[in-house]
């Protein structure tokens, strides 16, 4: 026997030993585990994350969901305030019955929505100029930014307080630039129309810097070969932002007046503090009018309605918004 053979039996007699069958013999073939259903790791994922987001979602239900709910309930039925706490009676719709028919309410609506219309409209027009601006400013472009954020960073109860010293009608210093510039001594916070032009000023004042930012950061996301192309084609300034920048600035525009949209028509602060809804219910917000009846009069079932009104209004306003929005979207698409 050679000693190939032989070493060859030797691995034959080895393997034999080791795992019992004999070297010849094919392995037997290996049970694999079966494999999983298709989608079994995607739902195992989707239930981890479920499990994780839990605690977040049961905070934003307590501090979010529950009042909504339990506002809407006292909306729609009878609440009178005893000894031991509320007690809620049977249901009515006297509430959105004396809220309807009340003067006062659309008072307070008239004003929430001007305000709301040319508040937002001049903040969207400054912020989009102080944008296309800052765009194209160099090393100066941080610190501009960090004196923009200024008024906003402030708190609006501190704003309005500090614009309320400026526009007094003794030692403001408004009202002493008027009286060197018009030879008169107005009372701004005194009068109706000067009290909610002076209102939605603060309001710009303040806001404004968000829509530059917000704004500001869309316009970082165009590419430049967009503009390089609208270049070749030989289109001025003035083409390139109507057909080239404002299109691409949409969505994130549509962002901006959205967040504007909710802030401005649940005004509260500015109203408070410069005017207390003054003279008479001239700037009285909606907002302000449901604190007079929840809290001044005590009647938590119409403060409820004023409060439920409000949400639902706001709610349909920022839905024909985005209606509207996404109606031109598509349209531009299909072109």
């Amino acid at each position: 026997m050679s000693s190939v053979q032989q070493t060859r039996t030797a691995t034959r007699t080895a393997v034999t030993a080791t795992t019992g069958r004999t070297g010849d013999a094919p392995p037997r073939s290996r049970r694999h585990p079966k494999s999983a259903p298709p989608g079994f790791a995607a739902r195992r994922r989707a239930r981890t994350g479920w499990l994780f987001a839990s605690p977040a979602l049961l905070v934003i239900a307590a501090v979010t969901v529950f009042p909504v709910v339990f506002s809407l309930v006292l909306s729609f039925c009878e609440v009178r305030l005893e000894y031991g706490g509320l007690r809620i009676g049977s249901p009515t719709l006297a509430h959105y019955e004396t809220l309807l028919t009340h003067s006062e309410w659309y008072r307070a609506l008239a004003f929430t929505l001007g305000f709301t219309v040319v508040s937002v409209f001049i903040e969207l027009v400054l912020g989009t100029l102080t944008a296309l601006v800052l765009e194209r400013l160099g090393a100066a472009r941080g610190w501009i930014l960090a004196l923009l954020l200024l008024p906003w960073a402030l708190i609006n109860v501190v704003a309005a307080q500090l614009w309320s010293y400026l526009f007094n009608g003794t030692y403001g210093a408004v009202t002493w630039l008027c009286e060197q510039l018009l030879g008169t001594r107005p009372d701004i916070l005194g009068e109706p129309v000067p009290a909610m032009a002076a209102m939605v000023a603060v309001d710009v004042w303040k806001t404004t810097p968000f829509v530059a930012i917000v704004v500001l950061a869309g316009l970082m996301l165009i590419p430049g070969d967009v503009y390089e192309a609208a270049e070749i084609d030989g289109a001025s300034a003035w083409t390139t932002f109507w057909r080239v920048t404002l299109p691409q600035l949409r969505p994130i525009v549509a962002i901006a007046v959205l967040f504007r949209i909710l802030q401005a028509f649940g005004i509260f602060d500015l109203p408070f503090v410069l005017t207390q809804g003054g003279p008479g219910t001239a700037t009285q917000s909606v907002a302000m009018l449901g604190y007079r009846i929840l809290f001044q009069n005590l009647d938590f079932g119409g403060g409820a309605a004023v409060a439920i009104t409000t949400a639902a209004i706001v709610l349909a306003c920022c839905l024909l918004f985005l209606r509207v929005f996404r109606a031109q979207v598509d349209e531009e698409g299909r072109a």
